[in-house]
């Protein structure tokens, strides 16, 4: 750990001169500023490539807009805001052959919100980056879907049309995989895998801070959108082909969306398993890890293999529209079903890159919360490798209906009920680590709790549509939408929750409002139960999804749903006003309120700059509750942490 833990200091030729910084105005110094006008410039450079290239080509009209937007504003463009922002400053010192600048690590840590907004390399800074970015992101992805619902209180079109409620509908779902469920775990994990391994910070800081990055820029393509001719996306978060290739203008800001949050995915990734692997703390070995570890390390795994399919079938997708090549275009002798393949291949793994991480928050939670030692946590780690490699075997069951060969099924549908074993064993897991614990129902174990009985709901909802016969009638109906809510919302979104009050303490120093808290919870569970529960329903009578007009006899379902789901979207403003003021100035927290024995609570909240004064001894498991005299870990000549119960 000591070895890669110097590469965070910078370092310079010690036979060259020292370099010292010289001193830059507002316009030069790396930040906002320096990014808005490198973007602008950056725009205009892409803009006079694709000029000059179909000038050279004789190509008419030389200022083709539609390719200049792609290109200027879609990819040169935020290349130049990356560069004003100054993430890559350091590299490129080197690749020009200039002494790098030392590392006085002033881009290291915050001292104010300022340094929130600004490339950082504390991996706790960027762990709060993402974790509020992504918070941004679900606020306004969860207003286009009350905006939407408002349109289904009624049979009829009331607001919108056809194009835009599939537009808002597309938009809600983009920004809530994209730019919530699978970086808000990245967030989380940021800030505490390294305290959890003893680590100083991340393997590759810079990267670190690059990665984040790029989730911004991704989530503004989305949202811009809706500024293109046309209109936003209307495809869905599938965007399937050849639809794609026929929809509007803005369906390439999706198609180059998902390029930039793919790649910050991809890698966050590298960087945990990197991390995970190289840093450990002395006596951390692989058994010793904190299931949130193992999951990390898991769902980076994941990331790692299947993101690059759906990165190829959007690049496929932009190549029949811009370049007229015929991938997946009938006509041009294209394989329509191949993207489905190519995209779920993706898609079904990434499902459990949205949940296994809520899966390590959980048996955090739980364990702390109870008392008592994780039940079977060997078994537990395993069956996260089990639901890696199962989860690349069970993508066709999303195309049951899509014409694919017939003898495809009955395998997908094997491999589709197997997956819920490994599943299976973490619930009974839990269940039996609470028995007869000491339980504190404080706020994150009633989301814990929550979770566990929602996600079983969502879980048997699955077991459904993975039998061919059922999901052949229900497909594209509300019942799949009520499925993947209780599978995301009421599972991952659930965990999401349940960790940052957990965290909460150890980020900011304070502690939340316990009140307001629970009644978060109560709203949010009830809430989304009377929302999507009764989906199941209109989707098995009939009511097909992605539609902004219905049936009359949908209608008192259709209006209770709405009013439901904008008691839902209420809960919101109570977590957030809990959240700002408990910040601004909830009470100081203590290092450990929880008595929880991993490493990240045996630091002051919030840690120190470099996590540790001295490098952690691990000697014991993360979990042994009520055994007397276990440590999970020592410092020198002293015990950072009994285990009491």
């Amino acid at each position: 750990m000591t070895a890669v833990a110097e590469q965070h200091h910078g370092h310079h030729d010690p036979g060259s001169p020292t370099p010292t910084p010289a001193r830059r105005g507002l316009l030069m110094r790396p930040g906002l500023v320096r990014a808005a006008w490198c973007s602008l410039l950056f725009f205009v450079v892409g803009l006079y490539i694709v000029a000059g290239i179909r000038w050279l080509a004789g190509w008419d009209p030389v200022y083709d807009w539609e390719i200049i937007v792609l290109i200027g504003a879609m990819v040169t463009g935020p290349i130049g805001f990356l560069l004003g922002l100054g993430a890559f400053d350091y590299w490129l010192y080197w690749v020009s052959g200039r002494p790098t600048l030392p590392e006085d690590h002033s881009g290291h840590g915050a001292t104010s919100w300022k340094d929130y907004f600004r490339i950082n390399t504390d991996h706790k800074v960027i762990g709060v980056q993402y974790t509020v970015t992504t918070f941004v992101f679900l606020f306004i992805g969860g207003l286009m879907a009350m905006l939407f619902r408002a349109e289904l209180a009624e049979p009829g079109l009331q607001f919108f049309d056809g194009q835009t409620f599939n537009g808002l509908v597309s938009m809600h779902a983009t920004l809530l995989i994209f730019t919530f469920l699978v970086p808000v775990f990245a967030g989380l994990g940021n800030f505490v895998i390294p305290l959890m391994i003893g680590a100083p910070d991340m393997a590759f800081p810079r990267l670190n801070a690059l990665s984040f990055w790029l989730l911004p820029i991704a989530g503004v393509m989305f949202l811009a959108s809706f500024l293109a001719p046309g209109g936003a996306f209307a495809t869905g978060w599938t965007s399937y082909a050849p639809l794609a290739s026929e929809q509007p203008y803005g369906q390439v800001f999706f198609n180059m969306g998902v390029q930039w949050a793919g790649a910050s995915s991809i890698l966050t990734a590298l960087n945990f398993l990197v991390t995970i692997i190289t840093m450990r703390a002395p006596g951390m070995t692989f058994w010793r890890m904190p299931l949130l570890v193992w999951a990390n390390f898991t769902t980076s795994l994941l990331v790692v293999l299947a993101t690059p399919f759906i990165a190829g079938a959007q690049f496929f997708v932009l190549f029949d529209r811009v370049m007229h090549t015929s991938f997946f275009v009938p006509d041009g002798g294209g394989y329509v079903l191949g993207y489905q393949h190519i995209f779920w291949f993706y898609s079904h793994p990434a499902v459990y890159i949205m949940i296994l991480p809520g899966f390590g928050i959980i048996s955090e939670v739980i364990s702390t919360m109870s008392r008592k030692p994780i039940f079977g946590y060997r078994l537990m780690a395993i069956s996260l490798l089990g639901i890696l490699v199962l989860g690349f075997s069970v993508w066709a069951h999303h195309l049951y209906v899509a014409g694919m060969a017939d003898w495809l099924r009955v395998p997908m549908m094997i491999t589709t009920l197997l997956i819920a074993v490994p599943t299976g064993v973490k619930v009974f897991s839990w269940l039996a680590t609470m028995w007869g614990g000491k339980i504190h129902l404080n706020t994150p174990m009633l989301f814990a709790l929550g979770f566990i009985s929602v996600f079983v709901i969502g879980g048997l909802s699955g077991i459904y549509l993975g039998s061919v016969a059922i999901d052949i009638h229900a497909s594209d109906t509300y019942f799949v939408v009520a499925h993947i809510h209780y599978v995301f919302f009421g599972g991952s979104v659930l965990t999401v929750f349940a960790g940052l009050y957990y965290w909460f303490p150890k980020m900011t120093g304070r502690m939340y409002n316990e009140t307001l808290g629970k009644l978060h919870f109560w709203l949010t569970f009830i809430a989304l139960n009377l929302t999507f529960f009764p989906m199941h329903w209109v989707g098995l009578v009939g009511m097909p999804r992605r539609v902004a007009d219905y049936a009359d006899e949908f209608a008192d379902v259709n209006l209770f749903i709405t009013i439901s789901s904008f008691i839902l979207g209420a809960s919101f403003v109570v977590f957030a006003y809990n959240m700002i003021v408990s910040w601004a100035r909830g009470p100081a927290a203590e290092a450990n309120p929880w008595r929880a024995l991993t490493l990240e609570w045996q630091v002051s909240s919030p840690p120190p700059v470099f996590n540790f004064d001295e490098i952690p001894q691990v000697v014991g498991g993360p979990y042994e509750y009520g055994v007397p005299g276990a440590k999970h870990a020592i410092l020198t000549g002293g015990a950072l942490q009994e285990a009491k119960p």
